[in-house]
């Protein structure tokens, strides 16, 4: 059964209300510290005055396109985004969700090799959607829907390029065609799993060996999460396909983006403009929503800020991980995107809600609390994350004499 921290905190009815940088208050005027950041999307805090402020007026002019003229603020993003993303990456299609953006992705894969097959990572989250869903590594969610996507699609454990290299061998040795590789720069809903060093760089070159493309599901590690604006950054490889989403849209708006180079994206223009089309992906409000988070993000150079804030946190957190050995069995992460490793389920639990009743907000890997996460608004303070601290060490001394 999966329980909530706020659920398991015994207050079922706590309801949100408002909130600003990385406090939110609930409709009772309750203060919380947010360290959960929506799973990723409120990299840029709640209600970021630039972002409010540029979809406001946006809202005054007209909130969706015609679908048939030139709209300029698709051409604005388009630009920004071709900007800032790494190599030759040029074109980018707007969406609304993540998993949008990853079934996007693979249909681009499959359109310009024209082959079918994928490789992906076990314990890997790319969304729920039939497309993305087959590309999942954990049965939770993939099992109940019965038969997913058509093609094939091998799993192989997250971070280890030998097994990447020899399914990528295997398949040419046997005749079955790979459209793509498909990973997160660093696993998220796995619990802040970093690959080690040598992984992108290989699984880079092995793609590129066997003519196989290689996509970056940035929707959680993209726009400065883990200490770097890309995920892949941290390892400067260049993929040929890139998912955007969650913070994307400055946490105002919903929107996400596949990214890719012109070379590949001429597929999604001939013969067929129209063969990858939505009629609200990419609207007006999403779109200003967006342009405003990556001003916020490129001004305030906030995977910096990311980066500097994980290097004061994560020695904190590993400390009293080794202060508590009985609760903990480690830290992982990079920036601000930081998983908490538990000797069981129910520890985790405890933990979880011991914080929620002391006014700070985390959350499990979606279904287990095995691995609680820390990931806060980029914007979070020191003082913030002071208090986040000591109201953690008071709860790992009260759940340690439990044990």
């Amino acid at each position: 059964e999966y329980r909530k921290s706020v659920t398991e905190a015994g207050d079922w009815a706590a309801t949100e209300w408002t909130g600003q940088g990385a406090i939110f208050c609930d409709v009772l005027g309750r203060e919380y510290i947010d360290c959960l950041g929506g799973y990723g999307l409120l990299d840029l805090g709640w209600s970021h005055p630039d972002v409010v402020d540029n979809v406001r007026a946006q809202l005054m002019r007209t909130p969706m396109p015609s679908q048939e003229l030139i709209d300029p603020l698709r051409g604005v993003l388009a630009r920004l985004v071709a900007n800032i993303t790494p190599g030759d990456i040029k074109y980018s299609f707007f969406t609304a969700s993540g998993t949008e953006a990853v079934e996007g992705a693979i249909k681009l894969a499959k359109l310009y090799t024209k082959k079918s097959g994928f490789i992906v990572a076990v314990k890997a989250f790319h969304g729920k959607t039939m497309g993305s869903l087959s590309m999942m590594g954990k049965s939770d969610f993939r099992q109940p829907a019965g038969t997913l996507y058509g093609g094939p699609i091998y799993h192989v454990p997250y971070g280890d390029a030998d097994a990447v290299e020899r399914q990528l061998e295997i398949c040419e040795k046997v005749g079955i065609d790979i459209a793509a590789c498909l990973f997160e720069p660093i696993q998220g809903e796995a619990g802040a799993i970093v690959p080690p060093d040598d992984f992108w760089p290989r699984i880079r070159e092995a793609t590129k060996h066997y003519g196989v493309l290689l996509i970056a599901d940035e929707v959680q590690t993209g726009m400065g999460r883990t200490g770097k604006l890309w995920g892949v950054d941290h390892w400067n490889v260049v993929p040929d396909i890139m998912a955007l989403g969650k913070s994307f849209g400055g946490g105002v708006m919903p929107v996400s983006s596949f990214c890719s180079t012109e070379e590949i994206w001429q597929v999604m223009m001939d013969p067929n403009p129209f063969i990858h089309t939505t009629t609200t992906g990419g609207g007006a409000l999403a779109c200003s929503a967006a342009i405003a988070a990556i001003q916020v993000t490129l001004r305030e150079r906030l995977w910096e800020v990311a980066a500097a804030k994980g290097e004061y946190l994560i020695p904190k957190l590993e400390a009293l991980a080794e202060k508590y050995p009985q609760i903990f069995t480690g830290i992982t992460g990079r920036g601000l995107l930081i998983g908490m490793h538990f000797k069981d389920c129910e520890v985790g639990y405890k933990v979880a809600a011991g914080l929620f009743k002391r006014g700070v907000l985390v959350a499990g890997t979606l279904t287990s609390a095995h691995t609680v996460r820390i990931e806060p608004p980029l914007v979070i303070t020191y003082e913030q994350i002071d208090a986040v601290l000591n109201r953690l060490s008071d709860v790992l001394s009260e759940i340690a004499v439990t044990l």
